[in-house]
């Protein structure tokens, strides 16, 4: 038996689901923020990613590049911001009119890790990118846009940490400052931390293995070293999520993962311990990266959200996603005439707009009202040969159990009225 390769996994049934239900959650907060889809290619010329001295650990350990037979270097997206800003430049889509321009992206992307509880080789990214305007009013619709997100599922128990590193000249004051600061202990800390200190110190921060060590706890801060221009930046950003009601808490050694970031830096984390290392979503502002990937020199923020480790979140909170599962109507037919009826009719109720289905194996009628039962089905038409020669049809209600005989050509009044009695009665019932 062939099973799915390490790190992946099969999603099908309720777990389909709730897949379902989160994506056209995305689509509703999409819409109400503006934001249009992108979609782009699941692999990308390598160079998109592997950008000249990145120092994050996506890109040196964890990406899936291969030669495809044309001998050009490509790469599985390991994640969905460097490929949506591709494709803003190759489409030239900085011409339009409107100098915001606001996208999504709903996608795979692919790491080769470790596999563990919540992170796949293959998972699955909500993404969200605000491009064309460098303001702290964007910086701030971006969390808010992902905040929006956690409320459609009543997600509430979490803790918004901040950070900023600062313009062009404050990274540069931090930098420095960090390697004099490092350079003393480097050959206590990982030989990743070697590499991180030539390309960029800032990731020595985000090292999980040398956490702990003392040389990492008193590393100095960023805001040490922003400009008074940075300075007033990231106070703007601060006082707009306080008038916006939004709580936080500074994070001094926040500096994400991938190494395009300047100014503001964000990560959402849920409050339970159990979930500590799963971030809810994060990312950025980020100046340069659509000039580093040959496109003008335009500003852009934006964050991600691995589906699969919101899932888990969920979980943890004992919040359900799936109520019981149900159609509004079965078809039973009795004997082969009846049964070929049933498929028009069947057909007929799924054109009006009502999940129905039908037995199709000519079961005995135990077996079939047991299959209505495991479909939860509001109502179950049954049609037999002398029904059929009197144009008539049966129409059982299960929740009230009763049964009619009723004319075919009444069906489609009597089922509205059947499935949908309760919800009238109840509206009359509040003056509505």
């Amino acid at each position: 038996m062939i099973k799915a390769p390490r790190g992946t996994q099969d999603i099908y049934g309720e777990e389909a689901r709730k897949w379902q239900i989160i994506e056209q959650t995305i689509l509703d907060v999409a819409k109400k923020f503006g934001l249009t889809e992108m979609r782009t290619p699941e692999f990308e010329h390598t160079e998109v990613f592997a950008r000249e001295n990145d120092s994050s650990d996506v890109v040196n350990k964890e990406m899936y590049t291969f030669k495809d037979n044309g001998g050009r270097s490509m790469t599985l997206k390991p994640e969905g911001t460097a490929g949506l800003i591709r494709a803003y430049i190759s489409n030239k889509l900085y011409n339009n009119p409107e100098p915001l321009q606001k996208y999504f992206y709903i996608s795979p992307v692919f790491r080769y890790d470790r596999p563990q509880k919540g992170r796949f080789r293959i998972h699955h990214q909500f993404g969200v990118e605000l491009l064309g305007v460098s303001s702290p009013l964007v910086d701030v619709e971006a969390i808010l846009i992902g905040l929006d997100f956690l409320r459609q599922f009543e997600v509430s128990d979490f803790t918004i940490y901040l950070n900023t590193l600062g313009d062009e000249q404050s990274r540069h004051n931090y930098r420095e400052a960090l390697k004099e600061h490092f350079k003393p202990h480097l050959h206590e800390l990982c030989t990743d931390c070697h590499r991180r200190y030539e390309q960029n110190p800032l990731r020595i921060l985000d090292c999980k293995v040398d956490a702990e060590h003392e040389s990492v706890k008193s590393a100095p801060i960023t805001s040490d070293y922003l400009t008074d221009e940075a300075k007033e930046y990231f106070e703007k950003v601060k006082q707009l999520l306080t008038d916006n009601n939004v709580s936080y808490v500074i994070d001094e050694h926040l500096v994400r993962g991938l190494d395009y970031y300047t100014h503001t830096v964000f990560e959402v984390k849920p409050n339970n311990l159990d979930a500590a290392q799963n971030t809810l979503f994060g990312g950025g502002h980020y100046d340069h990266l659509v000039s580093q990937l040959g496109g003008p020199d335009i500003p852009s923020v934006g964050f991600g959200m691995g589906i699969e480790r919101f899932l888990l979140t969920l979980e943890d909170e004992g919040i359900e996603l799936l109520d019981e599962e149900s159609i509004d109507v079965y078809g039973i037919g009795l004997g082969e005439e009846a049964q070929s009826a049933m498929v028009k009719i069947i057909n007929d109720i799924r054109i009006q707009g009502f999940a129905a289905e039908m037995d199709v194996l000519n079961r005995s009628l135990k077996a079939q009202f047991k299959s209505a039962d495991r479909y939860n089905a509001k109502v179950i038409l049954i049609l037999g040969e002398n029904e059929l020669k009197e144009n008539k049809i049966t129409l059982k209600n299960t929740e009230t159990q009763e049964q009619q005989v009723i004319g075919l050509d009444e069906l489609e009044q009597v089922l509205a009225l059947e499935i949908f009695g309760n919800i009238l009665q109840d509206l009359e019932d509040i003056g509505i």
